[in-house]
């Protein structure tokens, strides 16, 4: 069976860990996101949290800015 190479395939759910190290938070700020619905987009399956790499990427590139006053036009507590 073909292995998948995770850091560049835009399909791969992430999890939890996963998804924060790609990030660079904590666990614990993306459980934060999830309970205010302010963060990257999730998939959850039982009990079990995923993140799509390709939502993560997405959630980084709409908080990109070019200066820190387009950053605090926006509002966003992220």
């Amino acid at each position: 069976m073909p292995s998948i190479d995770v850091a560049h395939d835009p399909d791969v759910a992430l999890n939890e860990s996963q998804a924060a190290d790609f990030l660079s938070f904590s666990v614990r700020t993306l459980q934060a996101w999830r309970w205010r619905s302010e963060g990257p987009t999730f998939c959850k399956i039982g009990r079990s949290v995923r993140y799509p790499r390709r939502e993560l990427v997405a959630f980084q590139q709409s908080k990109t800015v070019a200066s820190t006053t387009e950053a605090n036009t926006r509002g966003s507590s992220l």
